[in-house]
């Protein structure tokens, strides 16, 4: 079985793989199908066949093949690629990973290309060169070898130090262990040992050993919570769906060690967020896309166990093509460093030359003409002058400060520790200090003139709380009773009579809860309702208690409003939703799910309603909203000066609106949504523009408030940044009046700050 939300990817045409793209047999290698055939919904075939009609058009494309549970499929001829004249290996990576610069045979040679990229080692190295021709030489070649081997070797153990740190914590990764499937069983194997195409197991609280497909999970249809902090520093959870075919017949050890589907994708990259592919099994085609992936550096969160196929491992996950090759870094002070001696080095020349025609000059005119000065040796004067330039560059050596590379790396190293012991960088609430985990860049910490900042989660909390509303023109949230009389002294609103209310909400409106309770309001009943079923949040249920997860903090808080106001959400499956309304509880059918994204700005759900009637639901930004509702909305005009009112008061603001669709014109835009969804290139282009072909006439509902707060100490943070001129710019994609309120209040923007717009 496929539902319309497997049948979704992120493929763009113009997506091309960062590596070589090899060349492919299109030889298919399948083992016999199995004569079991999964249960096929009706129009399943349809897709099926726009699948197949496309493939030539995805191999071209999607060049990386992936055989679950067979290691001789990547044994073949078409697999593998020459590294060095005849010698050829796998395309596909092993799972072990190194983050570090050197090993014991490529340590000295590579560390000492490093150092003599420095100006006075190099100058040093010549000079000692110089200093073993009897010729020239005025000092014995000793004294230049013996300071020279003691600035390199300081050098050389640092940066030793360092890279034995990179090589215990590399060996730390690649040694832990998780469940593969060996010999049809599962079997604990090093992460080091895992392969492409492998079937492993994860359990709650792991990381994720490689990119993998996500095949089935303990979870109802087969969800799956992760942490992506290691990836994107979101700690938000996020959830990942996988096939209903392999939810529905990958459960068991045997199946798992049975499966032999065969992935088509693309090619290794470094995009987190996309990915396109198909896997063929049973002789049917399933699209992939990002939100069937798991990604190295997850942690599984809230899943006590779930199944995958590897299908990226080691250098080709995609945590791994982010990081790129490890690199030497120079600092300023190095730089400057080197610039003073490139200046030293030409004073030193010329002085040398001005000396060396000295002498040139002086053996022509006495030199020659002295018996006692005679050496025995019969060179010209112009010679002895070139000989004596070499030895005045010798004589002079010290001009150039080599112990001064040293004194600096014994700074950075106390600087290293100072930095580590700071009691003012010091957080006693997670018990976390600071940590100077290299040793050769402290200083560039002084250097800082820009710092460029997001503000949601990094200026801010991260915990939002709903706050405020406004339903049909009226606002709500103020401090009133219930008779809707303004209060001097908050009282918090009684919520025992709502048996899912969550105890650490407040809310001092009292009237909205009448309101509520009365049921005279029909706009009220719709704002909340539309709340509980228009998100992507995830519920589970743990001692009774009903536990959202929500990949944007945004939808969890509303989501925890409406639960409060009784319209709890309680269930979903991939094509049903159910929720609580005032104590009843109903299911209804989620016909599509329009996504949400950063150019939409919106998103939406189109549900069956009770009576069997059609409804879209849509939230989002008051920009995009207001473009694509119907001319005569009534409450326009008050909506938005709630709004304004509500982005004063530095909130985050959605508006909410609604539009009833007829079973014809649902038909008729399904179809082309279907086919939106299977297309082989521009899908989120053919997506977009089906979007907008439903998403319009739309009745206004409301508004919604939400306070994100600010963490503690930001304000004396941004004004001491500012203090020592370093420019700040914070990134928001807050309404202009709310962005410029929050300015003012973490002291980014102060009185004598001259504001410009974009418009002007």
């Amino acid at each position: 079985m496929i539902s319309e939300r497997d049948s979704e990817t992120t493929f763009d045409e113009d997506s091309q793989p960062n590596d070589e793209v090899m060349p492919y047999s299109d030889d298919e290698t399948e083992d016999e199908l199995d004569s079991q055939q999964p249960v096929v919904k009706q129009g399943q075939n349809q897709i099926n066949r726009d699948a197949e009609e496309g493939r030539e058009t995805l191999k071209k494309d999607c060049s990386w093949q992936v055989k679950a549970n067979d290691p001789h499929f990547y044994e073949q001829p078409q697999f593998k690629r020459t590294v060095f004249l005849c010698f050829k290996k796998s395309k596909y990576a092993g799972n072990a990973i190194k983050t570090y610069k050197y090993n014991p045979i490529t340590f000295l040679p590579l560390n000492l290309l490093e150092q003599f990229k420095r100006a006075a080692n190099f100058y040093f190295l010549v000079l000692l060169i110089l200093q073993s021709i009897p010729q020239i030489t005025t000092l014995a070649w000793y004294t230049t070898l013996v300071p020279l081997l003691l600035v390199l070797g300081i050098t050389a153990v640092k940066d030793l130090v360092d890279d034995i740190a990179r090589h215990r914590m590399d060996n730390e990764v690649n040694n832990r262990t998780c469940e593969v499937i060996r010999d049809g069983r599962f079997k604990n194997t090093k992460w080091k040992d895992i392969k492409v195409g492998d079937v492993i197991r994860l359990k709650k609280n792991t990381f994720v050993p490689a990119d993998i497909l996500l095949l089935s999970s303990s979870e109802p249809t087969s969800l799956c919570y992760v942490e992506t902090a290691e990836l994107d520093g979101e700690t938000n959870l996020k959830f990942k769906m996988a096939l209903e075919v392999t939810h529905r017949y990958l459960q068991e050890e045997s199946a798992m060690a049975d499966f032999n589907g065969l992935i088509e994708c693309e090619e290794p990259n470094n995009r987190l967020d996309k990915f396109a592919g198909t896997l063929s099994w049973r002789n049917m085609s399933y699209p992939l896309d990002a939100d069937k992936i798991l990604l190295r550096g997850c942690k599984i969160r809230n899943t006590e166990f779930c199944h995958g196929v590897v299908i990226f491992a080691g250098a080709d996950t995609k945590i791994m093509k982010n990081s790129g090759k490890t690199r030497f870094k120079r600092t300023k002070i190095d730089s400057l460093m080197n610039y003073m001696v490139y200046t030293i080095f030409v004073v030193l020349i010329l002085l040398s030359a001005g000396l060396a025609i000295g002498h040139t000059y002086w053996e022509q005119q006495i030199g020659n003409s002295s018996w006692y000065l005679y050496d025995a040796e019969d060179f010209s004067p112009p010679y002895r002058g070139f000989l004596n330039f070499w030895g005045y560059i010798i004589v002079l050596n010290t001009m150039v400060p080599i112990s001064l590379y040293v004194s600096v790396e014994v700074i950075r190293l106390g600087q290293s520790y100072f930095i580590n012991w700071d009691l003012q960088m010091y957080y006693p609430e997670k018990d976390t200090a600071a940590k100077a985990r290299t040793t050769t860049l402290n200083e560039q910490l002084g250097q800082i003139h820009y710092i460029f900042s997001d503000k949601t989660g990094t200026l801010t909390q991260n915990i939002m709380t709903f706050k405020k509303c406004c339903i049909n023109g009226q606002r709500y949230g103020d401090c009133r009773d219930g008779a809707g009389q303004l209060q001097s002294h908050p009282e918090q609103v009684d919520f025992s009579w709502n048996t899912y209310a969550d105890g650490k909400f407040s809310f001092y409106d009292r009237y909205l809860i009448e309101q509520i309770k009365s049921g005279k309001e029909p706009e009220i009943h719709k704002f909340f309702f539309l709340l509980a079923i228009c998100h992507t949040v995830m519920v589970d249920t743990s001692d009774g208690q009903l536990n959202y997860q929500a990949a944007s903090p945004d939808e969890g808080a509303l989501v925890t409003a409406a639960r409060n106001f009784g319209y709890v959400f309680l269930s979903r499956t991939q094509n049903t939703i159910t929720i609580s309304e005032m104590g009843t509880e109903r299911t209804y059918d989620v016909l599509a799910i329009l996504d949400f994204n950063s150019d939409r700005k919106r998103m939406s759900v189109i549900v069956r309603e009770s009576d069997g009637s059609i409804r879209l639901y849509c939230k989002g930004a008051d920009t995009v909203i207001y473009e694509r509702l119907h001319p005569k909305n009534l409450k326009r005009e008050a909506t938005q000066e709630a709004l304004d009112i509500f982005a004063n008061e530095t909130l985050r603001t959605l508006c909410l609106c609604y539009r009833d669709i007829s079973h014809d014109e649902f038909e008729a835009w399904n179809k082309k949504f279907v086919e939106a969804s299977v297309a082989k290139t521009n899908r989120d282009e053919a997506l977009d523009k089906v979007y907008e072909e439903i998403e319009k006439n739309l009745i206004l509902l409301g508004a919604t408030a939400i306070e994100d707060k600010l963490q503690d100490g930001v304000p004396e943070t941004i004004s001491r940044l500012s203090k020592a001129d370093i420019k700040i710019w914070v990134l928001t994609g807050d309404k202009k009046e709310t962005a410029e309120n929050i300015g003012f209040s973490c002291e980014l923007l102060t009185d004598e700050t001259k504001i410009c717009y974009g418009e002007d």
